[in-house]
């Protein structure tokens, strides 16, 4: 039996677990034993923290596996290229992910491409640069999960804002960039050889000014043809700037009153939150895991020659009325709910990222129109 190295073990790499068994594959999955709800589902599980890589790189040698992958992780997709170099495994180069994981340089990647780009600027500790435009976005250059996201409206409330995202970098670093306007938008792709498919594109529902933590996302996103297509193209150019060959990509962008398509950031590895394992498929019948194991593979995804057309949507429980609009669904509409996971009792903490949520469900409808009948987005 082939192996499979999956590095990562919560909850939305569960999916990537099972997935890899059902298709015949031995998997061997690495992560710290707290939050690690996947390891039930590994044939073997190995108490690593996914930041450890010469670690995991060792046992690695002795497992020889065929692939190694993650889904839905900056950090886990890091340690994922670094494994696959070293194995002689199929994957996306160093510098790929440099560049799809860090804010900075992914900007200077854009602009270097000839893309368009807003006024950005970098900052450590003591640092505070001097935008020529607000609003402005600050946000850490290596993280993800809306963590330290803010938008400031002035000058002497930007070091405030800096400190917060520094204190959450990796790398002790924070991002400030020109504030985008417009709807927010992701598109998801698979990527082989340097060949990109678009599968969906994704509507995002946020909290808004002034940390934007997504509330929920809902496919497909109802973005006329012509403005897809230019979405597309511009995703595309993304992607390619970056250098990603190999995988799945989360690509996330807005769409202006004009129609003007302007990118936010790429992720060279499958959105999470319930994005790429779930709603893609409920929307449009598209496989998005299995294709992701198969890259890593090195084989081409099997993508469908037609793609359904059904709606799905991820609402996350934020506070108590997000359980009350449960509670309506499941006496109301029990038939659409897919998936429901509870984590804690809104209230007995405050939401200040997308980690610290209180749990989600997933529906699915046939048509536009008993999606909207379902209220989540009201």
């Amino acid at each position: 039996m082939e192996k499979i190295v999956i590095i990562g073990a919560n909850d939305f790499q569960r999916p990537l677990i099972k997935k890899a068994r059902q298709m015949g594959y031995e998997t061997h999955v690495f992560a710290w034993r707290e939050g690690a709800t996947g390891a039930r589902d590994a044939d073997f599980f190995y108490e690593i923290s996914i930041t450890e890589k010469e670690k995991i790189l060792e046992t690695c040698r002795q497992i020889r596996p065929a692939a190694v992958t993650t889904i839905g992780s900056d950090l886990a997709n890091i340690t994922v290229q670094y494994l696959a170099e070293k194995l002689g495994l199929p994957g996306n180069s160093r510098d790929c992910i440099v560049n799809s994981t860090n804010k900075y340089a992914m900007r200077k990647a854009f602009k270097n491409a000839g893309l368009s780009v807003p006024w950005f600027a970098s900052a450590r500790e003591g640092d505070l640069p001097v935008p020529p435009v607000f609003p402005v976005i600050v946000k850490p250059t290596d993280r993800s999960g809306s963590r330290a996201i803010t938008r400031v409206e002035r000058q002497e409330d930007l070091g405030a804002a800096v400190e917060r995202a520094i204190s959450q970098s990796f790398e002790k670093k924070a991002i400030i960039e020109e504030y985008l306007p417009g709807q927010e938008y992701s598109m998801e792709t698979i990527s082989y050889r340097g060949r990109h498919t678009c599968l969906a594109v994704t509507k995002k529902f946020t909290t808004g000014d002034p940390h934007y933590i997504e509330t929920g996302h809902l496919e497909p996103a109802g973005l006329s043809e012509d403005v897809k297509e230019k979405a597309v193209e511009v995703v595309f150019a993304g992607l390619d700037a970056l250098g990603v060959q190999m995988g799945a990509s989360h690509s996330e962008f807005r769409v202006d009153g004009t129609g003007q398509v302007r990118i936010i950031e790429i992720g060279s590895r499958m959105g999470g939150d319930c994005i790429g394992s779930h709603l893609v498929p409920l929307s449009t019948g598209a496989d998005f895991v299995r294709m992701t194991v198969e890259a890593a593979l090195g084989q081409e995804p099997q993508v469908p020659a037609a793609l359904l057309q059904k709606y799905a949507a991820v609402r996350f429980i934020m506070e108590e009325k997000d359980l009350e609009l449960l509670s309506r669904l499941e006496k109301h509409h029990p038939g659409c709910i897919r998936e429901k996971v509870l984590e804690g009792k809104p209230g007995s903490h405050q939401v200040v990222d997308s980690s610290t949520r209180f749990g989600y469900f997933i529906v699915q409808t046939e048509t536009e129109q008993e999606l909207t009948n379902l209220r989540l987005f009201d």
